[in-house]
C-alpha cells in the first residue's frame, strides 16, 4: 500500500508568521496533533505539534493564565517559528506505507509530512495507520470486491481475505486481467498483500505478490 493511499489529504498548513495562540486554535478546530509550516510561497520549512505548541504557552510563563490580567490580547503570543521543529521527517507520496512506520517507530514521530516534488500534499499520521488496522476482513473484501466490479476486464475476479492478506481467484483469465485485478486491489484500504491465485491462466499468475508496488 502506497501512501497517497492512506494520508490525510488535503494537508492544513501553519503560517510561519503565526502566533502559537492562533496555532493552537487551527490544530484544536481541525482536530489534528501537528501540522506543516510554511512560508510566504508555501514552502514547508518546519513542523509544528501540539506538544511544541503547549511549550510554548506554558514554558514562557507557567503562572499566565491564572492571573486577572492575563487576557486575551493582554501579553503578546510566542510565535510559531520559535517552538516549531525545522529538521523535518519527510516520506514521498509513493513510498510504501511499511516506511512510515519504520519513521514512526525510529524517530517517534506521530505524523510525518507527504511531499510531491517538493511540495507538501499530505500528512501520514498514527491515527491514519490506526485506520488502516481498524478495517477488518469483512469490510476489506467488500471493498476489494467493489473496486473490480467497477472495472469491465476483473469483474469476473472472487475475493477472500484473511488478515488483511487478499487472495484473487479467477478462472480462465489472462495475465492483463490479473495484473489489473493486483493492481486494483492494492489500492483498496487495509490491504496488506495480495495473492493470484487463479486456473486456467498463463503467465505467472498464481504467485504470492506482498507489499512493494506492482512488477512491470
Amino acid at each position: 500500500m502506497l501512501v497517497r493511499e492512506m494520508m490525510t489529504a488535503p494537508v492544513v498548513t501553519v503560517p510561519r508568521t503565526w502566533s502559537v495562540k492562533q496555532a493552537i486554535h487551527l490544530l484544536y478546530e481541525q482536530d489534528i496533533t501537528a501540522a506543516p509550516v510554511v512560508d510566504e510561497k508555501g514552502r514547508m520549512v518546519g513542523i509544528v505539534s501540539e506538544m511544541d505548541l503547549l511549550r510554548g504557552e506554558f514554558e514562557t510563563d507557567p503562572g499566565s493564565y491564572l492571573r486577572p490580567e492575563a487576557l486575551p490580547g493582554s501579553q503578546p503570543s510566542v510565535g510559531v517559528e520559535e517552538v516549531m521543529t525545522s529538521n523535518v521527517r519527510t516520506v514521498q507520496e509513493q513510498a510504501d506505507v511499511l516506511d512510515v512506520v519504520d519513521l514512526m517507530i525510529t524517530m517517534g514521530v506521530k505524523s510525518v509530512p507527504v511531499l510531491r516534488d517538493g511540495d507538501v500534499v499530505g500528512m501520514a499520521s498514527r491515527r491514519d495507520l490506526m485506520g488502516i488496522l481498524a478495517h477488518g476482513d469483512e469490510r476489506i473484501r467488500d471493498d476489494v470486491l467493489a473496486a473490480l466490479r467497477d472495472s469491465l476486464e476483473t469483474t469476473s475476479w472472487q475475493v477472500t481475505v484473511r488478515d488483511g492478506l487478499v487472495e484473487l481467484h479467477g478462472a480462465d483469465v489472462d495475465d492483463r486481467s490479473a495484473r489489473i485485478a493486483e493492481i486494483i486491489a492494492r489500492t483498496v484500504p487495509g490491504v496488506a498483500g495480495v495473492v493470484l491465485a487463479s486456473s486456467g491462466a498463463s503467465g505467472d499468475i498464481g504467485a504470492s505478490l506482498k507489499g512493494g508496488s506492482p512488477r512491470p
